[in-house]
């Protein structure tokens, strides 16, 4: 049984946890647990009705008419919403519940009819990010089972790789791109969609793949000369020194132009040498290769 803190329901519902204990004192919808030091602790299941009642309130329905609903009619709700925004919080939200519930065959099935009806590079934008930002804090207090992670990680990473490998672009940029991720970097999703983004847009790629020492890189950029390399950090190891790191890219990659995104380019603020450009969102991301 997973156990999540008060502070996971908020991060994942967005419902601030001073009004979740409100919740609780006033309706019957959540009845948590304590440890035997006094901490509150919640369920699978409750942790899923907070994200649905969560998810209707936002979009009209006052919680004194919610918790009067069965949890029939509280889907019948839900999926009703015709909102193009509430349509897209509602399948993230049946994909934290099915990776909870380690239902891999829901879990792949909500993702393939958004790709399906989408596309890939809209599901990745609306979907798989949010999905991912939502989940990320939870895997790294490790209140899911690394099992979770490995499998809803494996399902997206194989839709990522049909996409690219059925990906003919009939753009031509005249630019080579070399995509890594540094040593003790495996979280290889955001990787794999700038790779769909840039063959998608024409350019030639080079994708060697997480936990790459830069040695090697710069072996690579020695014969293949790119225009640009790009990284895309997600999650290091507590002994990744990102300074020196920035540091090995701007001795050996011979001032060519490298493009950092994720996590830690948003809290970093020493000196970044001149030939490293952060992008510390996927909107800076998309208007940066709309540029090339």
């Amino acid at each position: 049984m997973n156990a999540f803190t008060i502070k996971d329901l908020e991060n994942l519902s967005g419902i601030k946890a001073h009004t979740i204990r409100i919740w609780e004192q006033r309706y019957g919808f959540l009845r948590p647990q304590r440890t035997t030091t006094n901490i509150r602790y919640y369920t699978g299941e409750e942790l899923k009705t907070v994200l649905n009642i969560a998810l209707l309130n936002k979009y009209g329905f006052k919680i004194s008419h919610i918790d009067r609903m069965q949890p029939g009619e509280i889907r019948e709700r839900i999926l009703s919403l015709g909102d193009a925004k509430a349509i897209q919080e509602r399948i993230v939200n049946d994909m934290v519940q099915e990776m909870i519930d380690l239902d891999m065959e829901k879990f792949e099935k909500t993702l393939g009819g958004y790709i399906a009806s989408k596309g890939i590079e809209r599901t990745v934008t609306k979907i798989i990010f949010p999905f991912l930002e939502k989940i990320g804090i939870l895997w790294q207090t490790g209140h899911i089972n690394p099992a979770q992670e490995h499998l809803v990680t494996n399902v997206i990473r194989q839709k990522l790789m049909v996409a690219i490998e059925h990906c003919i672009s009939p753009m031509k940029m005249d630019k080579t791109v070399v995509l890594f991720l540094p040593e003790g970097e495996h979280h290889e999703l955001g990787l794999l969609f700038m790779y769909y983004l840039l063959k998608s847009r024409g350019a030639k790629t080079v994708y060697l793949g997480a936990n790459v020492p830069v040695k090697d890189v710069e072996y690579v950029i020695k014969l293949k000369k790119p225009d640009l390399v790009f990284v895309h950090m997600t999650a290091t190891a507590s002994t990744f020194n990102f300074e020196k790191f920035l540091a090995n890219i701007e001795q050996r990659f011979n001032g060519i132009s490298t493009i950092i995104s994720g996590q830690l380019t948003q809290h970093y603020k020493k000196r970044v040498p001149s030939n490293i450009h952060f992008k510390r969102s996927l909107g800076e991301v998309m208007d940066y290769l709309g540029s090339l």
